[in-house]
């Protein structure tokens, strides 16, 4: 494991750094600094004009598709740098994220000048159509169905857990093209425009008010027949190019977020005393421990893939890492409530309003004035589920790393 980076990538530090320094807000990196609610809508309107400007979103695809063309070690010095300035750095997440790489990897050129340019300037905004009510852990049995109609694909179904649907122009959803052979064999990936007749989306109220999650039904919803993302039947193995972009933390910059919640949490063990209780301070110090332990796997993951080199160990590492860290922070939280106590229902928490690390849940849109903490509890509970449940990341672990044999299936009914 190599703790020391290039001098050139030292440079381009010092180069994105100062950019940073120019562009954020007068004050951004002083003690304490907040904006008000229209400030901040006001930041985020002007703020991915900015990247975009810079050349910073989805900086490492390539120059003939929008972005800088940056290396690996190019692409780390960015996010480290932005994550330690705590600024933005993306315009949609499933856009730039997820199904952009995917197109990236199995996109016709009419589909990478399509789509592309769109998701780097933050024109279109992107939804993830892969669960369904009966169709979670075992995604491949899902019945939503997609029938060519001339240049068009009919989609017929219903999608569940739908972050963002209420907002988004496309779905990359997954849909079933031949019922008659097996069922990862028969999936389409189809890039679906939302703004149709034939959508209909519910939203899902969470216990704080947020309905980022959706259900969408499709009834007769329409698709250009060149919308097929990899080619037709071949959607799962599309499918889990996407998951594996979804799964996966940016290998130096992960346990930054963990960091701060942990120095939040000591910060109000001391204030309010709880930090004379063992169990508390047991628990600080294991959550102390993995964060550590996830910044150097992480570390080991940037190594092996500077060098080349082969190491199951690290192989091993990208089958764990999603169950690691999300069953870490699950647990973190549940000792957040511990440490806050009756405080935890409160609308703000810590020394500071606005200090708690903002997640996807954490933006601002809670119905109920709950704290940023407990968003982040509430989010915590879904962090182990999303991008694949720690249940199906065991057996991928069992069966992949270890050599186990499958699990068995459960008999048949009748």
């Amino acid at each position: 494991m190599d703790l020391t980076y290039p001098p050139e990538a030292e440079e381009f530090r010092t180069e994105i750094r100062g950019w940073l320094e120019e562009n954020l807000p007068e004050g951004w990196f002083d003690e304490g600094f907040e904006m008000t609610p229209d400030e901040r809508k006001a930041f985020t309107e002007e703020w991915t004009e900015k990247l975009f400007a810079g050349g910073w979103i989805c900086a490492t695809w390539p120059q003939e598709y929008g972005g800088k063309g940056l290396s690996l070690i190019q692409g780390v010095v960015l996010s480290e740098e932005f994550s330690r300035a705590k600024a933005p750095m993306r315009a949609d997440f499933f856009g730039d994220t997820l199904v952009g790489p995917t197109i990236l990897q199995y996109g016709t050129e009419e589909q990478k000048k399509q789509f592309l340019p769109q998701i780097l300037k933050g024109e279109v905004r992107w939804c993830q159509g892969f669960s369904e009510p009966e169709s979670g852990s075992d995604l491949a049995s899902l019945k939503t169905k997609a029938v060519l109609d001339g240049d068009e694909w009919v989609i017929t179904g219903q999608k569940v857990w739908t972050t963002q649907a209420q907002f988004a122009d496309y779905c990359f959803l997954l849909a079933r093209t031949d019922p008659d052979v097996k069922k990862q064999a028969g999936i389409s990936y189809l890039l679906v425009p939302m703004q149709q007749d034939g959508i209909e989306v519910r939203g899902i109220v969470q216990p704080d008010g947020t309905d980022e999650f959706n259900e969408v039904f499709f009834d007769g919803a329409r698709c250009p027949k060149e919308n097929v993302l990899g080619g037709v039947n071949n959607g799962w193995t599309v499918a889990n190019s996407t998951l594996g972009f979804e799964r996966g933390m940016s290998a130096t910059t992960g346990h930054r977020r963990f960091e701060e919640e942990w120095r939040l949490l000591v910060e109000q063990a001391q204030a309010n005393g709880k930090i004379a209780d063992p169990i508390v301070r047991q628990g600080l110090a294991r959550y102390h421990s993995k964060i550590q332990i996830l910044r150097i796997n992480g570390l080991r993951n940037l190594t092996a893939n500077l060098t080349g080199e082969k190491d199951m160990g690290v192989a091993a590492l990208g089958a764990t890492n999603k169950m690691f860290w999300s069953e870490m922070h699950k647990e973190a939280m549940e000792l957040a409530l511990d440490i806050f106590g009756t405080e935890s229902l409160l609308s703000t928490v810590g020394p500071e309003k606005g200090s708690w690390p903002a997640t996807a849940r954490t933006q601002g849109r809670a119905a109920y004035p709950v704290s940023p903490m407990v968003s982040s509890f509430f989010f915590s509970r879904s962090e182990t589920i999303w991008g694949g449940t720690s249940q199906i990341q065991r057996n991928i672990v069992g069966e992949k790393v270890l050599g186990l044999p499958r699990e068995p299936k459960p008999p048949a009914k009748g």
